[in-house]
């Protein structure tokens, strides 16, 4: 091994064993790690941490119990004893055939909500024969050029009896319209379907970059499915205002406190309707990523709700519309190419620091994700850290099992303080809204990434099987989903078919009526609607709103 300076501390897991040319000769040790830096104490949001914690560190006074104002230890009494929390995974790729056969093997194997991917094209408003869409129809998610696609993905799956999570946003108000069709058209009313479409315009221009209209369409756009929603579809959650920005390079108070600041924009433009915050309130979801750093995770999710619940009692909200409720994805970009079986250990620490946290609603990614799509064996292996997590511990049967513990109680405080400080750097911006059109906060977080991964680039930041306690040993070989190739030609061949059986005319007024729309200060969701029963595709009813809206250009403040 080569001198990495002095400043290097040897870790090996073994010693070499002497050299003995009549024996086998052992294998070099499988593992070794090089720390080139002392270890850095302090929390991912750069807290410092103490070597221990007592009870003159607890800045705040006991929280209340569960379910009580400012809800720091969770927003129910019973918490998972009155409702254990949603166990989705995120599914969907190839063909609506496809996935619908991924969604009905999960729910066989024990799933209780169902979480839809979509492909680039869907999510940018495209069809999948638009030249634009080539080579991606049907590769992070399943595509949907329109109603036809979506009775096949649902087909036999009854949507009175299971919740939908949607991750779809710029279209979402069209693929929201084409699940209350199918749902009608199994005979389940509107007001009995329950799930969530993620419809989170603001997180899209900060930190994913799946656009299509500018800013302040954008929102009218959100608001008018949340809008619509709450009026006609009272068990469905109409945005999921995500947390996108960790993923992107964001840290834990950055995270939470960027998600904040978009709900707190949501929230204002709702008001400016003139809509009671307690009837819109309690629709609000939100939806975070979690990673390994266990402690301030739980923490984190801790502040974030004592915040929240704060500034909707300050709007005139009451203390349902209070409640932060919370879905999280345990994976992201905590998980690795190299070892990918490590991936196992790091979901199932997110998910318990997650369930210890008490959200709602979890995700766990599988461990090939830094691959490919996830085969059934490994999206059942993620599941069934859940399902363990419920069944063999006590997570689930305490709430906020944490609560009282000097150090977490202590972290609780500090990432509150954290939080506070990046939203009143945001309001100096003149808000989320604007910190976004000039490119203020996209540079925060790019800032953000380069940091990190020049410390995990440096060593610095140690991430076992990457940068330290590294295998020498052949990489491990895992099996990989294999996407059809025949995907793409299939689902334009299905488009055709769509296109040749409907009536022209009758999507042609659709259409026009949803352009009309866009140009008045109307709510486009019923014009929607009516496009999408007529057959009208994705494409085509995006196309028609774009005439008005225009096409988002990202600044370049970098």
């Amino acid at each position: 091994m080569s001198d990495r300076g002095a400043d290097e501390r040897e870790l090996s897991t073994g010693e070499a064993p002497a050299r003995d040319e009549g024996a086998i000769r052992a294998p070099r040790p499988a593992t070794s790690a090089r720390v080139r830096h002392a270890p850095r104490y302090e929390t991912r949001s750069g807290i410092p941490l103490q070597p221990f914690y007592g009870p003159e560190d607890v800045r705040s006074e006991a929280a209340p119990p569960p379910g009580q104002f400012p809800f720091t230890r969770g927003i129910f009494p019973d918490m998972y004893r009155g409702k254990v929390w949603t166990m989705r995974q995120y599914a969907g790729f190839g063909t609506p055939e496809e996935t619908n056969e991924r969604f009905r093997f999960l729910l066989e194997a024990g799933q209780t909500g169902l979480s839809l991917a979509l492909d680039l094209p869907t999510q940018l408003g495209l069809d999948s024969d638009d030249p634009m869409a080539a080579g991606e129809v049907g590769k992070v998610g399943v595509a949907i050029d329109s109603l036809a696609d979506m009775e096949t993905v649902f087909a036999q799956i009854p949507l009175d009896r299971v919740s939908t999570s949607m991750t779809i946003n710029a279209t979402a108000a069209i693929l929201l319209a084409m699940y209350e069709a199918v749902a009608r058209q199994q005979g389940v009313a509107p007001e009995r379907i329950s799930g969530t479409v993620q419809n989170d315009l603001l997180k899209e221009f900060g930190a994913r970059g799946a656009w299509v209209f500018p800013i302040e369409p954008s929102m009218r756009l959100a608001l008018d499915v949340i809008e619509d929603t709450v009026q006609r579809l009272p068990r469905f959650n109409p945005i999921s205002i995500a947390s996108h920005y960790r993923d992107a390079g964001a840290n834990p108070a950055e995270e939470m406190a960027y998600t904040l600041a978009a709900g707190m924009a949501y929230v204002r433009g709702l008001l400016d309707r003139g809509l009671d915050p307690d009837a819109f309130g309690k629709r609000l979801s939100f939806f975070f990523y979690t990673y390994v750093n266990f402690f301030e995770e739980v923490a984190k999710y801790r502040a974030g709700r004592r915040i929240w619940a704060r500034f909707m009692k300050e709007v005139g909200a009451g203390e349902n519309a209070q409640r932060l409720r919370a879905a999280c994805v345990c994976g992201g970009q905590s998980l690795t190419r190299a070892e990918p079986l490590n991936n196992v250990a790091r979901i199932t620490l997110e998910a318990f620091a997650v369930t210890c946290a008490g959200l709602q609603s979890v995700f766990t990614a599988a461990y090939d994700e830094a691959f490919a799509i996830p085969t059934e064996l490994s999206a059942r292996t993620s599941l069934r850290v859940q399902q363990i997590l419920e069944k063999e511990t006590e997570v689930a049967k305490v709430a906020d099992p944490l609560g009282g513990s000097y150090f977490v109680e202590a972290l609780t405080d500090q990432m509150e303080g954290a939080i506070r400080a990046v939203l009143d750097r945001i309001d100096a911006q003149g808000g989320m809204e604007k910190a976004l059109e000039t490119g203020w906060l996209q540079m925060q977080i790019g800032r953000r990434a380069y940091e990190w991964q020049r410390g995990v680039d440096s060593g610095e930041i140690p991430v076992v099987g990457v940068n330290v306690h590294r295998s020498e040993a052949e990489e491990q070989a895992i099996e990989q989903q294999a996407l059809s190739t025949e995907a793409q030609e299939r689902q334009r061949s299905s488009l055709a078919r769509v296109r040749g059986a409907r009536d022209p005319a009758q999507v042609r007024q659709a259409l026009r009526r949803v352009e009309e729309t866009a140009r008045s200060r109307e709510n486009l969701m019923p014009s929607i609607r009516e496009a999408v029963l007529a057959y009208a595709t994705v494409g085509e009813i995006t196309q028609s709103i774009k005439q008005v809206f225009g096409e988002y250009q990202p600044p370049s403040r970098f």
